[in-house]
């Protein structure tokens, strides 16, 4: 029997050379169109000189203004957490500075979107905010000029907030805030319908600390969501 003669392999390293030979002209002409590109640029920005200085001079006032609102914030946020209120300096407030004092508090605890929002027709709400945890507080303020000398914060006060606090403004806390006083039977309300107290005591070591309100109140809803913090 005849044998076939073997088959001739190609040879692959020549059409590599082919396909590299090939590209060279392309990435010549791809380097000469970008330097001619280059060159265009050039010449253009040195006849409208004033172009760059236009752009270096937007440049600088961006840079300028951004440095200017970082420092601003960093400088809002040192003050926030050294914010201090002593009870001589709540006492001497009235009743609606007493509520930007709160506002203010909830705000150095973490809680960004701290508002007061007391006032005609504020349904029990004077200060609402968002904590870290995701939890809605709804707070009532009652501001005594007479400190724990003034009249004591009562059931009925405490019936009104119960009755808007959750049903209006869907609060997950509750909390009424005094500068003064507040009844036994107002206290016996309270722990029955799950509302927090903040008297007198409370709002020294508040004010004048640095615990946020919610670990001086202890008890409260958990979290609506994860966060560093918990």
């Amino acid at each position: 029997m005849s044998r076939r003669p073997p088959r001739r392999r190609g040879r692959p390293g020549r059409s590599r050379r082919q396909q590299e030979d090939m590209r060279l002209p392309a990435v010549g002409i791809a380097a000469l169109a970008a330097i001619s590109l280059l060159v265009m640029v050039v010449n253009w920005l040195i006849a409208h000189w004033w172009v760059l200085v236009a752009v270096l001079v937007l440049l600088l006032g961006g840079l300028g203004w951004w440095q200017h609102r970082t420092q601003r914030a960093q400088w809002q946020r040192v003050r926030r957490r050294a914010l201090r209120y002593g009870l001589t300096q709540l006492d001497a407030l009235t009743h609606r500075q007493f509520e930007h004092a709160i506002r203010d508090l909830m705000h150095r605890d973490g809680c960004a979107d701290a508002a007061q929002v007391g006032g005609r027709g504020d349904l029990g709400a004077d200060v609402k905010a968002t904590d870290p945890y995701g939890r809605r507080w709804v707070i009532q303020c009652k501001h005594r000029r007479n400190g724990d000398r003034g009249a004591a914060v009562g059931t009925p006060d405490l019936q009104v907030l119960n009755g808007t606090g959750r049903p209006v403004h869907r609060a997950d806390v509750v909390v009424m805030v005094t500068n003064g006083r507040i009844t036994r039977p107002g206290r016996a309300f309270a722990r029955q319908q799950r509302l927090h107290l903040v008297d007198r005591q409370v709002l020294a070591q508040w004010a004048t600390g640095s615990r946020p309100l919610w670990e001086l109140l202890g008890a409260g809803p958990p979290p609506r969501r994860p966060t560093a913090r918990s």
